[in-house]
């Protein structure tokens, strides 16, 4: 896929408040600081995009970009920051819940893991979770270039095994670097993909 145009639409605070369209969405997610703005930004070519920020929990908000006027490219609120008062938490979570249970729109949802961790409790619920509600999801590894590729794909398959506890089939998985870009036509031509039968 080559992406010409991909601009900014809005940020909603809810579903209610999402945009009326019926393209398809794309959905990226992860526990906080996992790299998700700078994989936006690597996705689109676009280094603004998507706001960047070395303070995790930064996303607040569902945030809209419209990618060559055929999909959108959906930014959601991080899981997982602890820094933040229980009633933030919740409002985060309802966010979430909410959007990924009702918005008829979501195509796929990409959940992003940090390629460097040992299988994080959080993310192993949040996965374990979509699988419960048959969400359709992918998962990306980032940072792979903070591993050699013999650790990263140590990595990569201790998750495989340590999912398979509890999966009979596993989702589609990536390997990306947003600094060296590692991934970014594996990401974006499964979307391609999607969005064929999709059409």
């Amino acid at each position: 896929m080559i992406i010409c145009k991909a601009r900014f639409i809005k940020s909603s605070p809810g579903i209610s408040l999402c945009p009326d369209s019926k393209l398809p969405e794309y959905a990226f997610i992860g526990r906080s600081n996992v790299g998700k703005s700078s994989l936006i930004n690597m996705l689109t070519q676009q280094p603004k995009l998507a706001q960047v920020s070395s303070s995790p929990g930064k996303t607040k908000l569902i945030n809209y970009f419209l990618i060559n006027d055929e999909w959108y490219l959906v930014d959601l609120p991080g899981y997982g920051y602890t820094r933040t008062s229980k009633i933030e938490r919740e409002k985060f979570s309802k966010i979430i819940t909410d959007y990924i249970i009702q918005r008829e729109q979501l195509t796929l949802l990409f959940v992003l893991v940090d390629s460097r961790l040992e299988p994080q409790k959080n993310d192993i619920e949040f996965i374990n979770k979509l699988g419960e509600l048959q969400v359709p999801f992918a998962i990306i590894f980032t940072k792979a270039d903070k591993l050699g590729i013999t650790k990263l794909t140590a990595n990569i398959n201790r998750y495989k095994t340590y999912l398979m506890d509890s999966w009979d089939k596993l989702p589609p998985v990536f390997a990306t670097s947003a600094d060296k870009h590692i991934g970014r036509d594996d990401v974006l031509n499964y979307i391609d993909e999607i969005n064929a039968a999709f059409l």
